[in-house]
């Protein structure tokens, strides 16, 4: 299990590994990476929302870096650290417009229709529909050389050192990359196992044969037989659907 801190380093050192790159590299360098990434943060908005995350954050992290090149360009004096700076914030406002925008969802207002009758209005419901939605927790475990399958079938974790390894599955399936802790969802129907030093989780659906490798989501629980996953510990929990930007799933 690892610590609050040890997550908080592993998201926080690979962003300014990527701030101080930019910032080593030639200014004429860093300005396309930086563009490439506001066209992949336009392009994954609505399609893959993962990607259009990491194009985001690596936008944010490097203008920073391109905007400490650009004045050492420009021969590291007083001016050049005023143009740093104004360039900061231009940069950054842009930045922020655009992720503004991406985030809005553009409403139109229906056609005005006849007012109802009193009697309509009286029997109406009130309110929109409610679903309460009730999850039950994740029995992790942790795997040793003997695990038990809820469908009766073999199966064994082979490690690899480092706090990863694979789990090999009776019908061919093998599943790498991952960490000791793993879980059964009710039923049997998916398998879950965290990815090394807690950067997320892999799901497996046995019924449908598909595997999902979420980058930044943990399992939080189960609505029925369907995962439901949050940021964080303490996260706001959203159905596996939601995450992959799909439809319900079956």
């Amino acid at each position: 299990m690892t610590t609050p801190v040890a997550r908080w380093l592993v998201r926080v050192l690979p962003a300014l590994a990527w701030t101080c790159l930019l910032g080593l590299c030639p200014w004429w360098l860093g300005l396309p990476l930086l563009l490439l990434l506001v066209v992949g943060a336009v392009v994954f908005a609505r399609r893959i929302v993962h990607y259009a995350a990491l194009c985001r954050r690596g936008l944010r992290w490097g203008l920073p870096g391109l905007l400490f090149a650009v004045q050492r360009a420009l021969g590291g004096d007083l001016v050049a650290w005023g143009a740093a700076l104004l360039g900061a914030l231009v940069g950054f406002s842009l930045v922020a417009l655009m992720e503004s925008l991406l985030d809005r969802r553009v409403r139109r207002a229906p056609y005005a229709s006849p007012a109802p009758a009193w009697q309509e209005m009286a029997l109406a419901p009130m309110g929109p529909p409610a679903q309460i939605i009730e999850l039950s927790r994740a029995a992790w475990c942790e795997a040793g050389d003997e695990l038990t399958d809820p469908c009766g079938e073999p199966l064994r974790y082979e490690s690899g050192g480092s706090d990863q390894g694979r789990y090999v599955f009776a019908k061919g399936r093998v599943i790498d990359n991952v960490s000791p802790r793993c879980c059964f969802g009710p039923g049997g129907r998916w398998f879950v196992a965290s990815l090394p030093e807690g950067r997320g989780d892999t799901l497996w659906d046995r019924q449908a044969d598909r595997l999902h490798r979420l980058s930044g989501w943990e399992l939080c629980g189960w609505e029925g037989e369907q995962p439901w996953l949050a940021r964080s510990p303490d996260g706001v929990p959203t159905s596996l659907h939601e995450v992959l930007g799909l439809g319900r799933l079956s």
